[in-house]
């Protein structure tokens, strides 16, 4: 019944949308009207770590002031989890009121930066229609990509298509990979920042030529001109929080060097099992995704290296009392270690996945010690 209700309810909002787009589509914009681009700042819970961005439109005399933003899904989408893992998600464009959209990012305590576009009326009216056009059509569905196809690409994208050039263009930190960028959005969020070192593979080692952060975008429009002048006026800030760092008793680095050290030290075979199993474990899920997956920050993952699929094998012939293979695939898991760490020697996850590299030779080489067949001696 809950359920239901919820699901009318999001129904007529977007009726609603729809036939204030429909009026929205026609109005002609006043002199005075103003477009802006909005960047929220980040919030502690994953899916706000990296901020938010849309576009704010203000016509005084023709009583808009609506925000436009690319960051909507469905909760209630069959196969949601399954969905957004393949890249299959649907998101959508929404529009709220200017009013409702800040009292959303005060209650949640998040910063909010408004970059007004320093463009010509005729723009900002073009820009208006392809904003109230996407509302209305297919444009209005995109399916998700975490560098490619996000709330900041979109507004890029409509801004360039509107300027009918590609005016808005990474012009700062192009030195730094994307995972370079990504890293530190994840302070006092440990393990959050080591499940996406682990989950990305190559793409985001890739030199961050797109913007595709919201502060990212905020940044390069600073300094981004067009027609001889700045493209944006000065930043203007709506909400300023202090930062207020999340405290966890476990999302930390002692939890994690805590538990690996125990595994390390403890020397005990159902631990070393239990370890390497999910290990394998992982290294399966990592491969699964990887060809499953459409979202390319996922595939050519050379973590694998790491979370190693081949120490199913190693577990099966070490149950199964082989001392000889069990040896002999322990012996290539550590060989795959010593190249996943020479890999390793230039990439900025390093240092955190190294617990994992040190947990794992140091299991793997007193396996193979204990299975290694003995030279007898002759006297």
């Amino acid at each position: 019944m809950k359920t239901s209700l919820l699901k009318k309810i999001f129904v007529s909002i977007l009726l609603l949308s729809s036939i204030y787009n429909a009026f929205a589509q026609d109005a002609i914009l006043s002199k005075n009207a103003t477009i802006s681009v909005m960047t929220c700042g980040i919030g502690n819970e994953l899916y706000s770590l990296f901020g938010h961005t849309a576009i704010r439109v203000r016509d005084i005399e023709n009583n808009i002031d609506v925000v436009y933003n690319y960051g909507a899904f469905d909760f209630d989408t069959p196969n949601f989890a399954l969905q957004f893992a393949k890249g299959n998600l649907d998101y959508f464009i929404v529009n709220n009121r200017y009013i409702d959209f800040v009292n959303q990012y005060n209650y949640e305590k998040r910063d909010v930066y408004e970059q007004e576009l320093n463009i010509p009326l005729a723009l900002k009216q073009e820009l208006f229609n392809n904003l109230a056009q996407s509302m209305l059509s297919d444009e209005r569905l995109y399916q998700y990509k975490f560098i490619d196809n996000n709330c900041t690409s979109k507004v890029v994208d409509i801004i360039n298509k509107t300027l009918k050039e590609k005016v808005i263009t990474k012009k700062v930190d192009t030195d730094q990979t994307y995972r370079s960028i990504l890293f530190p959005y994840f302070n006092h969020h440990f393990y959050e920042k080591l499940g996406t070192s682990i989950l990305f593979g190559t793409k985001v080692d890739q030199m961050g030529t797109k913007i595709f952060l919201p502060l990212e975008l905020q940044k390069n429009l600073k300094v981004i001109r067009y027609q001889n002048q700045p493209l944006c006026k000065e930043n203007k800030t709506i909400l300023n929080f202090e930062e207020e760092a999340p405290t966890s008793w476990w999302n930390n680095c002692y939890t994690y060097l805590f538990v690996l050290g125990f595994i390390t030290l403890i020397n005990k075979k159902n631990v070393d099992f239990i370890y390497l199993l999910t290990m394998g474990i992982l290294g399966v899920l990592f491969v699964f995704l990887g060809f499953y997956s459409t979202h390319l920050e996922l595939g050519y993952n050379y973590n694998i290296l790491l979370f190693n699929p081949i120490l199913l094998i190693v577990l099966y012939f070490w149950s199964t009392k082989n001392s000889k293979w069990t040896y002999k695939t322990s012996v290539f898991s550590i060989l795959l270690l010593i190249v996943y760490c020479s890999l390793m020697i230039t990439k900025v996850h390093l240092i955190i996945v190294l617990p994992i590299l040190i947990t794992n030779l140091f299991v793997l080489t007193r396996l193979a010690l204990k299975n290694k067949k003995r030279i007898p001696i002759i006297i």
